[in-house]
């Protein structure tokens, strides 16, 4: 898990550099872990709190949002990858897949349509109703999330994102292991990656609910006994996703005068 976390830190650094403003590592990796205290929200929008901070540092809260969605874009670049390549073993997986490969096509597409994406804003830019500067917004925000991914930072980013995303896998592999079963590594590696796309998808709060019930049943049509599913599924999900909410909290209330200096600047 904690490759999972340094790998996309990296990742995330990459993004601030190439949206103009680069943190120095400290500062910014406080504030890059204080986001995990709100990764269960829906979408993990929570995380967005990092812009919070960063804006006190010369950067604008659209630039920050624009680096988030292209932190949630990769991680679902990469979890279709993981899961195109042990679709084979779950054949029954299929529609998520393709829903997810939808997404992400279309996602890539919408960034790479710059003429689109600079009519539209045009067309939002002198209207004052709520809906309007909202869409004024989010284009924005779009347009300046393009410059994440050029071909260059897109291939850097992507592999990034497999290996920490498969660093999780391997330690949902490694727990199957320790309980007793002699799976294989691409065995755990797919219900991890169906699970994990399954539980983006269903845009619950870290995608609770979903993801579980997605793991626990793959195990058991694995042949593997339900209480033995259920407990591999808690362990993993204790180690990953709750191991960063907890993460995330200490350094939220205990990141000293890099966070208290932030929100004081901002304030004022």
């Amino acid at each position: 898990s904690l490759v999972n976390y340094g790998l996309r830190f990296v990742r995330w650094q990459m993004y601030l550099s190439a949206l103009g403003n680069a943190v120095g590592h400290g500062p910014s990796a406080v504030i890059y872990v204080a986001g995990f205290a709100l990764t269960t929200t829906p979408g993990k929008a929570g995380e967005m709190l990092r812009g919070v901070f960063i804006e006190a540092r010369g950067m604008s809260f659209t630039s920050s949002t624009a680096a988030f969605l292209s932190e949630r874009l990769s991680d679902l670049v990469a979890i279709v990858l993981m899961t195109l390549l042990g679709v084979s073993l779950y054949p029954q997986g299929g529609g998520v897949v393709i829903f997810g490969v939808v997404l992400v096509g279309g996602g890539l597409l919408l960034l790479s349509r710059v003429g689109l994406l600079t009519k539209l804003l045009a067309r939002f830019a002198n209207r004052t109703s709520k809906i309007a500067r909202a869409g004024h917004h989010v284009l924005k925000m779009l347009i300046e999330a393009r410059r994440c991914h050029t071909p260059r930072l897109l291939v850097l980013a992507t592999t990034l994102s497999l290996i920490a995303w498969s660093a999780e896998a391997f330690a949902f592999y490694l727990i199957l292991h320790w309980m007793g079963f002699e799976v294989s590594f691409a065995f755990a590696f797919s219900v991890y990656a169906l699970s994990m796309l399954a539980g983006a998808l269903s845009f619950l709060p870290g995608g609770l609910g979903g993801a579980e019930a997605v793991m626990v049943a793959l195990l058991i049509w694995a042949d593997i006994p339900e209480a033995q599913a259920v407990a591999a599924t808690v362990i993993i999900r204790l180690t990953t996703l709750w191991f960063a909410v907890g993460l995330g909290g200490i350094t939220l209330f205990s990141g000293g005068r890099v966070l208290r200096n932030d929100v004081a600047s901002v304030n004022t």
